[in-house]
């Protein structure tokens, strides 16, 4: 019943640093308004969701135009006494999580913030004059910290571009900045040196298959079963992989989705589609039909053919695959069919012995950045829980 106009309909994707992202809101028909006066928002207004993301809190401000609520977000009123701002800080608290913790426990992966047990949740409760004296020192001392916060996600992000710059020029130029180059026809952008040339991954590559499209049930114990969320850079993290049976992993062993050392892995289903990954060893796995396998032939490196994949010129191509798609996701089908560059072994080494030490250094950098955030996210946390 979505409409281009009519009443604003709050949903848990538009709640943004404790407000609203008006921007990002559907609109309604007014009458779905009139029907429900119980969640007619004002500003002012307390909102937390109870499903997807659960836990997200907003306070509403900015509101000119009617508007409502989807299922997934609950609108909390206090009474006389009771100040909303304080309880906003509460509900980011370890108070807070540590009860939802609890009560939820033993309950399915799918968790929900019930009405009715929320409607349960106990605070310790100071005098209101005290109740916004705490939520405007935290007002004050955490918007400092999310300034500190955001700036870090910035570097972050500006260190993670660098590097696909890296990667890009490297693969797609060489190290050679006085090789001849030459334009390329319409499969692949920009400039190439002379000598270089455009291939599809079908004609480079010895083996592109993707993984078993048969769900085993999993086990406590038993051989890794590497999905998308297995897939992030160099290795495999076999401990928080899942774990299938023997027999299920020989019946599937059999169909070629067992990846060997020095397979590049592909994500092609759901949100991280294009993630690439490399094997390093190898250990016993197979991998799920979200996750493809390329392995190079005699002609290229698979490490080259890792940074490769990782360029924005390859992700690009992903990127185009999956328009038309509801789910993001390409298909083996279109895998064989990108267009990859081709260059003679000894400068492929080059590269990769470049892209290796380069990449060390900035993921480094990046690594010692996330620490930072972990501690002054950490640091948030605590001050929260102290004053609340």
């Amino acid at each position: 019943e979505y409409t281009d106009e009519g009443a604003y309909l709050i949903t848990g994707v538009d709640f943004e640093n404790g407000g609203i992202n008006w921007d990002s809101c559907v609109h309604v028909p007014m009458r779905r308004w009139e029907e429900a006066r119980d969640i007619q928002i004002e500003n002012g207004d307390l909102l937390i969701t109870k499903d997807g993301t659960i836990g997200k809190v907003a306070i509403v401000s900015g509101c000119t135009a009617p508007t409502s609520l989807n299922s997934g977000v609950l609108r909390i009123s206090t009474i006389a006494g009771y100040d909303r701002r304080f309880l906003y800080w509460v509900l980011q608290s370890d108070v807070f999580w540590t009860w939802f913790a609890d009560k939820n426990a033993g309950n399915s992966t799918i968790q929900h913030l019930y009405q009715g047990d929320f409607a349960e949740f106990k605070y310790a409760v100071p005098p209101i004059d005290e109740q916004r004296s705490i939520a405007a020192f935290l007002d004050d001392e955490c918007a400092k910290i999310d300034s500190i916060i955001d700036d870090l996600e910035r570097q972050i992000e500006v260190l993670k571009e660098y590097r696909l710059s890296v990667i890009t020029e490297s693969v797609t130029h060489g190290m050679n900045p006085k090789a001849k180059m030459k334009e390329c026809d319409g499969n692949w952008p920009g400039m190439i040196p002379k000598h270089w040339e455009v291939k599809r991954l079908k004609y480079i590559c010895d083996h592109i298959t993707d993984g078993s499209h048969f769900s085993p049930d999993t086990t406590y114990d038993g051989y890794p079963y590497i999905t998308a969320a297995d897939v992030h850079g160099i290795g495999l993290d076999y401990d928080s992989a899942k774990k299938i049976s023997e027999a299920d992993f020989k019946m599937l062993e059999k169909t070629g989705c067992r990846p060997k050392k020095f397979d590049v892995l592909i994500v092609k289903d759901g949100a991280t589609t294009g993630r690439v990954g490399f094997v390093t060893d190898d250990e016993p796995c197979v991998i799920l039909s979200s996750v493809a396998i390329l392995r190079g032939n005699k002609c290229l490196r698979n490490k080259y053919l890792m940074y490769l994949m990782e360029s924005e010129y390859m992700q690009s191509q992903i990127r185009v695959s999956m328009a038309g798609s509801a789910m993001p996701r390409t298909i083996l089908a279109k895998i064989v069919n990108y267009y990859g560059l081709l260059c003679p072994l000894s400068e492929q080494d080059e590269i990769v012995a470049f892209l290796d030490k380069k990449c060390k250094q900035v993921d480094s950098v990046i690594e010692g950045k996330k620490i930072e955030l972990e501690k002054i996210q950490s640091h948030k946390q605590s001050l929260i829980y102290a004053y609340v």
